[in-house]
């Protein structure tokens, strides 16, 4: 029988003997937006957003272009809800002090998860001044 029932899917290994089809997605935004929250929060047009049905571990990839009104930082995290609550932390963040646009990527091998369906949400945040975030790109690929 056929294991993966749809283009674009991945074989994962689950356990012993154990395969399982994951089908990775991105979401991406253009719109450039801003914030001053000197916590993690979302912008105007929330996200980008992902659902995806994982086990325990995902690879997560984060790229934005952003700047900041004076010489302060800018973070860009995610938040995961669903079968996994995990708030956005500055450990699996891009950040930079910066007052002229740059664009930033990083990737991260998220482990922990509780399998099932989760929801990965980018949050931003600065330490001063306001910071705008645009070309904002999510991708998850659920192992």
């Amino acid at each position: 029988p056929a294991l993966v029932t749809a283009a674009g899917q991945i074989v994962v290994s689950t356990a012993a003997n154990t395969l399982a089809a994951r089908t990775p997605s991105q979401a991406f935004i253009t719109t450039g937006q801003t914030t001053t929250s000197a916590s993690y929060a979302d912008l105007t047009t929330v996200g980008p957003v992902v659902t995806v049905t994982t086990g325990t571990q995902a690879i997560v990839g984060i790229a934005v272009s952003f700047v900041n009104s004076g010489s302060f930082t800018n973070w860009a995290s995610f938040e995961i809800s669903g079968a996994t609550t995990a708030a956005a932390v500055d450990s699996t963040s891009v950040s930079l002090l910066i007052n002229s646009f740059v664009n930033l990527g990083a990737t991260f091998l998220y482990t922990g998860l509780t399998a099932g369906s989760n929801t990965f949400q980018m949050q931003y945040k600065v330490n001063g001044g306001t910071g705008t975030f645009a070309n904002r790109r999510l991708f998850v690929i659920p192992l």
